[in-house]
């Protein structure tokens, strides 16, 4: 891959993000709230060092968020049974219903796009997801930590 693709690729995968990302806002949440939110709903109860590790933040940054989400009304703190000293998230209702709104709208937004397509382009995206799964992996693995 040259250096303008490269780019390319960069840029396509700026845009999708910020895209996908705004379906955040409309619950009053940042992108990295709604991410955190989408984990404790699909793994959680989640422990904070795994949630951090997940992520890619912080620990200070991680304590930010979840006492955003906490005060929102979003997770609820519960005391880790195996060790009284640390904390594991749950989702609350409201957190379970704003995220599959989040959900929701990002998959109307990349329908919507999709269905715009050629059919021939739409392959080819479908025939591009291992491709793309293990290029988003690999970035995870390779992002400083926020």
């Amino acid at each position: 891959m040259d250096a303008d693709e490269v780019i390319r690729l960069r840029r396509v995968i700026g845009r999708l993000a910020r895209m996908l990302n705004a379906s955040a806002s409309t619950e009053d949440l940042t992108p990295t709230q709604a991410s955190v939110l989408g984990l404790v709903v699909g793994r959680g109860p989640i422990g904070l060092a795994e949630l951090a590790e997940l992520e890619g933040l912080n620990k200070t940054m991680l304590s930010r968020v979840v006492t955003a989400l906490d005060g929102a009304g979003l997770v609820r703190r519960l005391a880790d049974p195996a060790d009284q000293r640390a904390v594991r998230l749950e989702a609350t209702a409201p957190g379970r219903r704003a995220m599959t709104r989040i959900v929701k709208r990002r998959t109307e937004t990349v329908t919507a796009i999709v269905a715009g397509l050629p059919d021939e382009d739409t392959a080819k995206l479908l025939d591009a997801l291992p491709a793309l799964e293990a290029l988003a992996e690999g970035l995870r693995g390779s992002t400083p930590r926020r």
